[in-house]
């Protein structure tokens, strides 16, 4: 038996603020959608062209407010091989939520407050 992660969900409140937010901050590309019939709820699928990964967003009709997403203690995580130019690309849309340049790493907030961790390639 094997297993493989296939992907992680993420509640949006605003779903088209978020397909922009990723496509402006990952270059990711939506891939998949489903809808539901009675329009309680739209799930879409995004991918980042060299992953098969895959980000789930999901947005449901009838929420009326933002998420409680807690103490922020999870996120995930992006490899770059432009590392500052994806700093520079971030510092500009004023994403940038917490730097560690000891470690070389930085995260940045999505528009629900989800965290995202950007790490160099490292060889």
């Amino acid at each position: 038996m094997k297993f493989r992660m296939i992907h992680n969900n993420f509640n949006v409140f605003d779903l088209e603020k978020s397909l922009r937010f990723y496509a402006e901050a990952f270059d990711m590309k939506e891939v998949r959608r489903i809808n539901a019939k009675d329009g309680s709820f739209i799930i879409v699928y995004l991918e980042d062209g060299s992953s098969t990964h895959q980000l789930e967003l999901t947005w449901l009709r009838d929420r009326k407010e933002p998420y409680d997403l807690g103490d922020d203690e999870f996120h995930l995580a992006f490899r770059v091989d432009d590392f500052a130019a994806a700093h520079a690309r971030h510092e500009k849309m004023g994403c940038i939520c917490w730097e560690n340049p000891d470690m070389g790493i930085y995260f940045v907030t999505d528009p629900d407050n989800y965290w995202l961790e950007v790490v160099p390639t490292r060889s």
